[in-house]
């Protein structure tokens, strides 16, 4: 994991509360703007989720950069939280991580 993508679960962290930590990645990933229609296709779509998610990942300069949507707000929120964690990575370094962000800031135990 790099410096960054360590800040952004530190600052995350500093919230004590699981339920109050969900709650602002739900509010952040509203600032995510929406897929546009021509975007939400079968190509983009996450298989296999009830909910309906679409990622598109693009190479910039050799960067990962990640752009997301999905039916459900608490849903996007997960998964913008998930782009925001990876977007400007190289991609060698996307690859190899194993950190997971839902588990590392506790996320997936509050969820129904």
């Amino acid at each position: 994991m790099n410096e960054k993508q360590q800040e952004f679960l530190d600052d995350l962290n500093i919230i004590e509360d699981p339920q109050e930590r969900l709650t602002i990645v739900v509010d952040r990933a509203k600032r995510h703007a929406p897929l546009a229609d021509n975007e939400r296709i079968d190509a983009n779509r996450v298989p296999g989720c009830i909910s309906q998610v679409w990622v598109i990942g693009e190479l910039r300069d050799g960067r990962c950069h990640f752009r997301c949507d999905a039916d459900g707000p608490m849903v996007k929120g997960l998964v913008a939280l998930l782009c925001d964690y990876f977007n400007d990575t190289d991609p060698a370094e996307t690859a190899a991580n194993e950190t997971d962000p839902l588990t590392e800031l506790g996320l997936l135990k509050n969820l129904s």
